[in-house]
């Protein structure tokens, strides 16, 4: 390409510099470049044809005077020019057969080229970065009922940790049950991946976090259902949206987001008549309402109406600073052990309970989905293809049914949401009832009204705690540290293993939660590799009682292995990687859509990640990560199956079964974390912020 580059330039200079800058646009000068390939194409094709047409001719024929004279010497008898006949006759076919298969060659390179031109010049120099999940459509087929879009938020988030988008929202006068909104989102030039909460008044209704910007820029847009929280979107609210983000010399790229919303009436499933949230209830004063954990109080308190029939509790949470990479935290006792190579160690182990208290009641808990955000371990992995969840982290849900004889009695009750990681003293695991610095955490409480009869004559009875059993988990835990042949530590390899049980029941109302977790962690070289194997799966059941008798369950599994190796010299540093992860969800259904499947019914997930990935950086220049991604997709949701495998290297998508355009994209420059300690959360630096 370069070649007819050149001779269009060559061609071009004559021209006046309004006509030759539209020429050298990348859109005009692909086709230029193109058609002065074709015309070369077909200049060559006429000469390869023109020689066919005469060799055609001459076997046709014989009309070559060597051939003439060979066949009368045949027919007089003589034999001496047999051979010479034969001889030439199949040299003859042979070139024939040549000159096809070169013309063959020449229209699979034109074809190839035709694919190259077309993918150099589809890519204008922005990424588009994805999440692979099963697609929403944005702007369903509604009846009788609204059809309406609506621009929620239209912001650049530059200097704004501690400074949120705020801005008003009325609900719109039709009739709608489905509520979808489309995010998209641009930035360019050097940046951390953030963390992104949206809300509704005092509730957070969506979690996402950004991808790392290059220098010439990224673009993505997510879809998402968010007809669950119907009982906020026929209200006016407030709308908050917090992407706390840095603008200094070094960290340059803003976040333009734009938040749509899409209003229909499509007879979808029922959502809650009620939410209250679970937050620290800020919007008042213009601010987000996440807790931080450990150092807030998370405790809030609310009347519950007697006609709730059935109760759920949807928590948010996830690790960020010291606890983003809480799966490969060692045991607290050996946070120093490699003190004078990789720095401190983050501790408290590499297992998480998050817990639900009802009145001081346990109600529940959630083992949390290991998230990798796009800054984590090392880019490459997430160009363009983004970690699991990444765009939209899903909400596990508590059924807090069997609560509501305790709770519908007219009184305030609490709710209250834990961290816990592990305290490890001669070989037994105990909680420590607090973690690291720190998780975000949010939930809300999801309320289905009923019969109002049936549920007043549940509350007339006395006031019922519910039978709740909830033995400590079974715990098995593992370490020895080696040391070298100077009496230096070496290697560290530690366990981690739990099962759990839990059921909360009453005379109405049954949820049971069974749980398994295993997590085998390694670390050599004096700390500067580790590998972390991680399995936790589990099974939430909700029952109800009596006559009329059902069930509803929702199985889980978080499949994760990390290896990363990093290097690190006066002025250069070194990360390798591997990684392979995967979730796999199916559930029954519930009472209406779910936060954790985002559907109501039955569904399926089952998708996995694997790669490697490298970075590198260098005191004076910038620094690269390279990597290849491969994601595998299948799910059944609303009825509906959907599958996608796609394979990424360098930035670039390789191959997709979804297909699309493939683009071509050379910039491997890393701009967003700077550290080790903030990509892979031991080594020099500062964690993430």
């Amino acid at each position: 390409m370069a070649l007819f580059k050149s001779l269009l330039a060559s061609l071009t200079s004559w021209l006046p510099d309004s006509i030759l800058a539209s020429i050298k646009s990348p859109p005009l000068a692909a086709h230029l470049a193109l058609l002065l390939f074709v015309l070369w194409l077909f200049w060559k094709s006429v000469f390869l044809l023109s020689d066919l047409w005469s060799l055609l001719n001459d076997l046709a024929s014989l009309k070559s005077p060597r051939f003439a004279q060979a066949k009368d010497r045949l027919e007089s008898g003589d034999r001496e020019y047999r051979w010479i006949y034969g001889r030439d006759l199949w040299s003859l076919r042979f070139a024939i057969a040549t000159m096809i298969i070169m013309q063959l060659l020449n229209v699979w390179l034109f074809l190839g080229q035709v694919e190259l031109i077309y993918a150099a010049y589809s890519s204008t120099g922005v990424l588009d970065v994805f999440e692979v999940y099963q697609p929403v459509t944005f702007a369903p087929k509604s009846h009788n009922g609204c059809d309406l879009d609506m621009l929620l938020m239209e912001h650049s988030f530059g200097e704004s940790y501690g400074v949120p988008f705020v801005g008003s929202y009325e609900p719109p006068s039709c009739k709608f049950d489905t509520v979808r909104i489309n995010m998209t989102v641009t930035s360019s030039g050097h940046q951390y991946d953030r963390l992104a909460l949206m809300y509704l008044g005092d509730a957070e209704v969506f979690r996402t976090s950004t991808a790392e910007p290059t220098s010439t820029g990224i673009v993505w847009t997510y879809i998402k259902e968010m007809s669950q929280y119907n009982a906020l979107w026929t209200e006016s609210q407030k709308l908050i949206f917090d992407l706390g983000n840095i603008i200094t010399d070094v960290y340059t790229g803003p976040f333009n987001v734009t938040l749509t919303v899409h209003f229909s009436y499509t007879g979808n499933a029922r959502s809650a008549d009620i939410i209250y949230p679970i937050s620290a209830k800020k919007s008042a004063s213009n601010s987000a309402s996440a807790f931080t954990v450990p150092t807030d109080n998370t405790t809030v308190s609310y009347t519950i109406p007697d006609t709730v029939s059935r109760a759920v509790v949807a928590i948010s949470a996830c690790g960020q600073s010291q606890e983003e990479f809480w799966w490969s935290n060692v045991f607290s006792e050996d946070t120093e052990d490699f003190i004078s190579t990789v720095g401190e160690l983050y501790g408290y182990s590499p297992f998480r309970e998050i817990q639900l208290y009802i009145d001081g009641i346990l109600a529940g808990v959630v083992w949390p989905f290991p998230v990798i955000f796009t800054g984590g371990v090392a880019p490459g992995f997430w160009r363009p293809i983004v970690g699991i969840d990444a765009f939209d982290l899903r909400q596990p849900e508590i059924d807090i049914s069997p609560f509501l004889p305790l709770v519908q009695d007219g009184q305030e009750h609490s709710f209250e949401i834990r961290v816990t990681g592990l305290n490890i003293t001669g070989g037994t695991a105990t909680f420590a009832d607090t973690v690291g610095s720190y998780w975000v955490v949010t939930g809300n409480i999801f309320l289905y009204t009923g019969d109002k009869t049936s549920s007043k004559a549940l509350v007339t009875r006395s006031k019922t705690v519910p039978h709740v059993e909830a033995p400590a988990p079974k715990f098995t835990v593992t370490r020895h540290l080696a040391q070298n042949e100077t009496g230096e530590n070496d290697t560290l390899s530690y366990s981690v293993t739990a099962e759990r049980t839990f059921i909360a029941s009453s005379p109405e109302y049954s949820w049971s939660q069974k749980l398994s977790f295993s997590n085998y962690g390694y670390l050599n070289q004096q700390g500067y590799s580790q590998v972390n194997t991680q399995l936790t799966s589990g099974k939430n059941t909700i029952s109800k009682l009596g006559i009329k008798s059902s069930s509803n369950e929702t199985t889980f599994s978080y499949p994760l292995i990390v290896n990363a190796t990093y290097g690190i010299t006066t002025n250069s540093l070194t990360i390798d990687a591997w990684m392979e992860r995967g979730l796999e969800i199916k559930s029954t259904g519930g009472p209406g859509l779910s936060t954790y499947t985002f559907v109501s019914g039955p569904s399926q997930l089952h998708t996995t990640q694997s790669g490697n990935a490298t970075y590198k950086s260098a005191t004076g220049s910038s620094s690269a990560s390279t990597g290849n991604t491969a994601d595998e997709f299948s799910g059944v949701a609303n009825g509906v199956s959907y599958s996608r495998s796609v394979t990424a290297a360098n930035g670039n998508v390789v191959s997709d079964t979804q297909g699309g355009a493939k683009k071509v994209y050379k910039d491997m420059t890393a701009f967003g974390r700077g550290s080790v300690r903030s990509m892979l959360g031991r080594g020099p630096g500062s964690p993430p912020s």
